[in-house]
């Protein structure tokens, strides 16, 4: 395996508190804390129709927070079917919404879009179309098949593109791929593969990796992604790297051999018993699509992804956002 393989310490960990259900009907939900110290929440609509925003001062007051649509679907082609899993950034003096999107006439022709705002508030502002985010042009491979939940991050000044796009024939499968990003709405390089399902956690129903988020903290970066299919096997997996380390290298990333977040259903033989006696949260289950950010202090502070209360199909009847809090990691 190209890159290096982590095994799970032995240390004590501090188990999972929080069950509730945070925002309900919110598949693929995003937070992010602004400068100011507010806070902005978005995720999958159930009818996958359109992109909303909310804004709090607190996280605890987003769920009661007025949401506004800001972007709709378009009546048919590109963008007109499928808008899922949108991510609001702030780059360059502007905000940034990347999400999916496909046709209604191809309704798995899904590719990754970009809105901006150059407004001071993305809630009220005024969003503008972007179009499909760009490839490098050298670059014959990415963007060309089912690519989808993109997210961006940056590194000692340079910023980079995380998303999964589906490869091979018949039943394909998806991988992650990062590339160094040129401006908010290209990529600068050619795509680099990060992670494709290795083990069988990752291939129950269908081989994925997806739903990839980033956390950068005491000099690594830690990404976290969805594994396998939208059942009660969706779970989600891990890469770190140091921070100095060539991001676009699959040999910087340790990827842990075991998922680090399980449901209790013991249907999931992949799951061993230490995994769903550290990591699982109680009556939740196919817990994936994970995004975190940080507290006031900038430390990691909480994690936010969508669970089912019941082995769903994935189509966003059952999901709803979730808040656990998080244990520390000692390593």
């Amino acid at each position: 395996m190209p890159f290096a393989e982590g095994k799970m310490k032995s240390q004590k960990r501090t188990a999972f508190t929080y069950e509730k259900p945070w925002i309900a009907g919110r598949a693929d939900p995003y937070v992010l804390r602004a400068e100011d110290g507010s806070y902005y929440f978005t995720a999958s609509l159930p009818a996958f129709d359109s992109i909303a925003l909310r804004h709090a001062a607190h996280l605890r007051d987003l769920p009661k927070a007025k949401e506004q649509v800001i972007w709709r679907k378009h009546g048919s082609g590109p963008m007109s079917f499928n808008i899922w899993a949108p991510e609001l950034h702030f780059l360059d003096g502007a905000w940034y919404l990347y999400f999916a999107a496909s046709d209604k006439d191809d309704i798995w022709q899904l590719r990754p879009y970009v809105l901006t705002c150059r407004d001071a508030d993305p809630v009220t502002g005024t969003w503008e179309e972007c179009g499909q985010m760009q490839c490098a042009e050298e670059d014959p491979f990415s963007f060309r098949a089912f690519s989808l939940d993109a997210t961006v991050f940056e590194n000692h000044g340079e910023r980079y593109y995380v998303w999964a796009e589906k490869v091979g024939v018949g039943q394909q499968i998806s991988n992650l791929y990062i590339a160094r990003m040129e401006s908010p709405t290209k990529l600068a390089t050619v795509q680099e593969l990060l992670t494709t399902p290795d083990y069988p956690w990752e291939r129950h129903g269908f081989w994925v990796n997806e739903g990839p988020a980033v956390l950068h903290h005491g000099g690594k970066i830690w990404l976290t992604f969805s594994a396998s299919d939208t059942s009660a096997a969706y779970c989600m997996g891990m890469l770190e790297a140091d921070e100095d380390a060539d991001l676009l290298d699959r040999a910087s990333w340790t990827k842990l051999r075991e998922p680090v977040m399980a449901s209790r259903e013991k249907s999931v033989s992949f799951t061993q018993e230490r995994v769903r006696r550290q990591r699982e949260i109680p009556s939740m289950t196919a817990q994936g699509m994970p995004t975190a950010c940080t507290s006031p202090l900038m430390r990691p502070g909480a994690l936010f992804l969508h669970r089912t209360r019941s082995e769903g199909s994935g189509d966003g009847r059952n999901e709803r956002a979730a808040l656990p809090s998080v244990p520390a990691r000692g390593d």
